[in-house]
Parts: structure tokens; sequence; C-alpha cells
């Protein structure tokens, strides 16, 4: 089977340039942007923080001992400042609950800013209605998903502690200190590797699968899973070819905003408003993985012209 990833690419910028600038319709971008706004709100593109690393990195006094105790020390002062206490739980909570909220939406709006993209279309209020239950669905699955999740990478960094306090709190040899730390590293990166091509997976295939065939999310897994094993190099390059073309839309947001004396970040970081100005990036990834899925048969086409993932584009 010869898959492209340039095809899908070069399906993507035609469909988009003609769905939101021929002809340019202002109320549209406002509309189709509201539905990629809600389809983005948990679990849309992030960046990676940097840290402020300490002059005293690496200093062999410190004490290894004291930061052992560190979770002890820290639950007791809880229990001394039950004000405190209360506050972060209540604190814990809200943020659990804004999470539920803001991914339950999300949901939602993926199965919305999907239909308006595929139909070339901008509704709001009727796909909101019509894809309650694979909203409700697919909520269910990210949510558990994400559980899971974040206890996985807590239980992780709490192994990693646990390991580098016994490292520098006794006398291990340094060649044993780096190859240990390596391997936490390793670990790690791979854990979070896998726990970002299981959203990548989900959002660019399971979702089109669940659209198409208006089945929950377990049985949209079930006609991947498949297809995954059978092509397994052809979906993690489309995961790094995903990842690359993102490098170029952050550089590109970062010129975007340099070239307009900072204006253009103000407008990204407005919420919805952000979602409008990059419309076409997202409108152009939303039909790349569509065109990329429906390379694999019959079976994954969303477009209701099924030629046109087959023709030879040209610049519209």
């Amino acid at each position: 089977m010869n898959i492209s990833y340039s095809d899908p690419l070069s399906l993507a910028w035609t469909r988009m340039k003609k769905a939101l600038f021929q002809p340019f319709d202002l109320s549209k971008w406002f509309t189709i942007g509201f539905t990629a706004f809600l389809a983005t709100l948990i679990g849309g593109p992030g960046s990676g923080g940097g840290g402020n690393y300490s002059q005293n990195y690496g200093d062999n006094n410190l004490d290894w001992e004291e930061i052992a105790n560190f979770p002890q020390i820290a639950w007791q002062w809880l229990m001394e400042n039950s004000l405190w206490f209360s506050l972060i739980i209540v604190g814990v909570v809200l943020l659990f609950i804004i999470l539920v909220v803001l991914t339950w939406l999300s949901s939602r709006g993926k199965f919305m800013f999907l239909e308006n993209v595929i139909h070339d279309k901008a509704e709001v209020s009727k796909p909101w209605h019509d894809y309650k239950k694979l909203g409700d669905s697919l909520f269910s699955w990210r949510l558990i998903f994400g559980v899971v999740s974040f206890i996985i990478i807590m239980l992780s960094l709490m192994f990693s502690f646990v390991v580098v306090v016994n490292l520098f709190s006794g006398y291990s040899s340094i060649p044993t200190k780096v190859f240990s730390i390596m391997g936490l590293v390793l670990q790690f990166t791979i854990l979070m590797t896998m726990i970002s091509y299981i959203s990548l997976f989900l959002d660019s295939f399971v979702v089109p699968i669940m659209y198409k065939h208006k089945i929950p999310a377990s049985q949209a897994w079930d006609r991947f899973l498949p297809l995954l094993s059978k092509y397994p190099w052809y979906f993690l390059l489309y995961g790094i070819f995903v990842f690359a073309l993102w490098i170029i839309v952050v550089i590109g947001i970062v010129l975007f905003g340099l070239f307009t004396c900072c204006i253009g970040f103000l407008l990204l970081v407005i919420p919805f408003i952000g979602s409008v100005v990059i419309l076409p990036v997202t409108y152009t990834f939303r039909v790349f993985s569509v065109g990329f899925l429906e390379q694999f048969g019959e079976d994954f086409t969303l477009f209701p012209n099924v030629e046109e993932t087959n023709i030879e584009l040209t610049e519209g």
C-alpha cells in the first residue's frame, strides 16, 4: 500500500483555502472558529516549559536526607495548618471539576468542528444536538484515559524521586548515577511519548471513525487498532510528521507575533479570538488527518466527494 503524507496535506491546504478564503466570510470564520475553540479546549497544541537551574546543581553538600524527608515534612506542615490544607483541597477539587467540564465541552466540540470541516458548513446548534451521544462517549473515554495517565505519571515521578534520593544519599559511583538517571529519563520519555501518541491517534483517527460510523469510542478503537497493527510505521511516521508541521507552525506564529509588535501574541492568548486567528491552521490539520485516514480504504472515507482524495491537486 502506497501511503502519502504530502497528498493529504495538499488536500487539506486546498480545502482550507476554499472554505475560508473563497470567498472570505468573517461570520463563517467566527462560527467555525467557535467550534474549533470548543474542540481544542483540552488537548490542544501545547508547549513544553523550561526550568531554572541552580548554580549549585551537582553540589555534593546537598542534604539528601532532608530532601528524602520532604514529603513527610510537607504533610506534617499541612496537618499543622488546617486552613491552608482546606484551601488546597478545595482548589484541587475545583480544578478537577473545571477540567472535567472543559473535557466534556471539548469532546462535543470535536464532532461539531469535524462536521463543519467535512461538509464545509458553519453551524453550531445543530451539530451540538446531533452529536450528543458521540460526544458523551468520547468524554467518558477521555476522562478515564486522563485519570489513568495522571496516576501512571505520578507513580513514575514518585519512583524517580525515590531512586534519585537513594542514589545521591548513598555512595553510588558516578557511572551508576549517570546511567540510572539516563534510564529514568528514557523511561519517562517513553511513557510521555506513548500517552502523546494515544492522544494523537484518538483525535486524528478515532474521532473521525466514530463520526463516520456513529459508534462509541471503544468500538472505534476496535476498528482502528487492527489498522494500526497492520501499518504501524505509517502511523508512527504520521506522528513525527505532525510534530514537524507544528514546529513550522510555532515558528510562523512567533514571526507573526514579532512582525505585529506583539499584537499577534495578544490576540492569540485571548480565548476564542485566538482560535479564530489560527483557524486556517486548525482547519488544515483537521482535514489532513481525515485525508490521511481515507487512504486506508472506503471504510475510512468521510468526505462526501470520495474522488477528491485521489485526484491530482493543483493550486486553487
